[in-house]
């Protein structure tokens, strides 16, 4: 399952904005969720040898299923802000899931928007950990609870918000259409004072005719603190996708409403219309 549902992903899409003071009990829920987080990868490092071993009866059996994702961006997108300056990206991970629902997994990209933001900061990876149980509850519907802890490590200057962001998040999936909310737990992406914040995104995945898929999507972010009214905005995308013999290529339109004020980097809204070219391999 990877992150970028289609994540939001499909055709990626991320935002961030300005950057804050993290309070000292969100500090340590977050701190919680990422040990968590990082048990289960400690899982997928024990467990995967023995999964991939031998292609054997037992191990076709095996409740547990280890898959890899690996694709390039024309440029990162996500929830309708551009990550990479217009530039494109490498991206990849690992989903360990058991037959009754459990996942966990690692997604990696390139990024530029925090020294974009700030050039004193030096930061060129997003290191996403998440970890949830994903049960059916009918035929045709699945319930998806979890926590996802956005990573980015790197160098800081003194006095500046380090943008790592925890969320927790619930989502509903009825085949073709999915709905999915994230509350994050402490300040998002460097923002100060927006412990509270959520996102809400709602998704349609169809195919349309000879194998072509038909994605659309809106999303509201919503910002709490100070500069929420500049923060907050919707994000919207149309797109097609086709499987190519296990390599999906996908187009993808995007856009949002995204103030100036809170998304203006080097002289550019970084929420402006976008097109974005995707490809997509999973093994």
């Amino acid at each position: 399952m990877n992150r970028k549902t289609q994540q939001e992903q499909g055709l990626s899409v991320p935002q961030r904005a300005p950057l804050g003071r993290r309070r000292l009990r969100n500090a340590q829920f977050a701190g919680l969720a990422t040990l968590a987080c990082a048990g289960a990868l400690l899982a997928i490092a024990v467990m995967a040898p023995a999964q991939a071993a031998e292609d054997t009866p037992a191990a076709d059996a095996s409740p547990l299923h280890l898959a890899g994702n690996i694709g390039v961006v024309s440029q990162y997108i996500f929830r309708g802000t551009t990550q990479t300056n217009e530039k494109p990206a490498l991206q990849g991970g690992f989903d360990l899931t058991h037959d009754n629902g459990l996942y966990a997994g690692v997604w990696l990209s390139n990024i530029s928007w925090i020294s974009d933001t700030n050039p004193a900061a030096s930061a060129s990876l997003e290191a996403d950990v998440y970890a949830g149980w994903k049960p059916a509850l009918a035929d045709w519907l699945n319930a998806d609870l979890g926590v996802l802890h956005y990573a980015y490590p790197g160098s800081y200057p003194a006095g500046m918000t380090k943008p790592d962001t925890t969320e927790l998040y619930a989502g509903l999936d009825a085949k073709w259409i999915a709905f999915k909310y994230s509350y994050s737990t402490g300040n998002t992406f460097g923002n100060a004072g927006t412990s509270g914040s959520s996102y809400a995104d709602l998704s349609l995945n169809h195919e349309l005719f000879a194998g072509i898929n038909g994605v659309a999507h809106i999303g509201r972010q919503r910002y709490t603190g100070p500069n929420a009214s500049a923060l907050s905005y919707t994000d919207w995308k149309l797109g097609l996708t086709r499987d190519f013999s296990g390599y999906v290529l996908g187009l993808a339109y995007t856009d949002t409403n995204a103030a100036d004020a809170g998304y203006t980097i080097r002289g550019k809204n970084i929420g402006r219309s976008q097109v974005v070219l995707s490809m997509n391999k999973t093994f």
